[in-house]
């Protein structure tokens, strides 16, 4: 099986308290493993998930959250497993990994298979580590821009204002009339 691209990777993984994170139905179908073995795998060794690697979904986030990726997703795209499966909307609400939540999953998931969906998954969060950080320095310029052009843009209604005021000045003074008395 060959590693999954970091777009495709990248499409799972949501914002929940926080944290950017993948879903355990998700995981699954990236590991090659049905959902239930994974959890039963992380159960076994519960003491390696503390709650800020993984943790379980309220009801009402899980409800937000289904209709936020329903809502997002464009017809045809690939979305989260969780999404489309009608069977997971019965039972409990999903858990949620974080990137130290799915690093330790790579010691609990030992096949040749879960350690190239590893590295794949753990370069999707570096990449998207990055995206936020260019993005944070693009808003920081924006910023910048809007504020130095704020006070030139103010000088120029300024003046405009200037104008129209003049204008509604010299309409309201007294027109001298033009032409013939007779």
């Amino acid at each position: 099986m060959q590693a999954p691209k970091t777009e495709t990777i990248a499409r799972l993984v949501h914002a929940v308290r926080g944290e950017r994170v993948l879903f355990d139905a998700d995981l699954a179908v990236l590991y090659g493993v049905s959902t239930a073995a994974l959890n039963q795998a992380v159960k076994r060794n519960q003491q390696r998930f503390p709650a800020d690697f993984m943790f379980r979904l309220t009801a009402d986030e899980w409800s937000a959250m289904r209709s936020q990726m329903a809502a997002a997703s464009p017809p045809g795209a690939m979305m989260s497993q969780i999404v489309t499966s009608s069977r997971r909307k019965l039972v409990a609400p999903p858990y949620a990994f974080t990137e130290q939540g799915v690093a330790m999953l790579s010691s609990v998931l030992r096949s040749p298979c879960a350690v190239e969906v590893n590295i794949a998954i753990m370069r999707t969060f570096v990449e998207l580590r990055r995206l936020m950080d260019s993005n944070r320095e693009l808003a920081r310029k924006i910023e910048a821009m809007e504020k130095k052009y704020d006070e030139q843009f103010a000088v120029v209604f300024g003046a405009i204002k200037r104008l129209i005021a003049e204008d509604d000045a010299r309409r309201a003074s007294p027109k001298r009339r033009i032409g013939f008395i007779a």
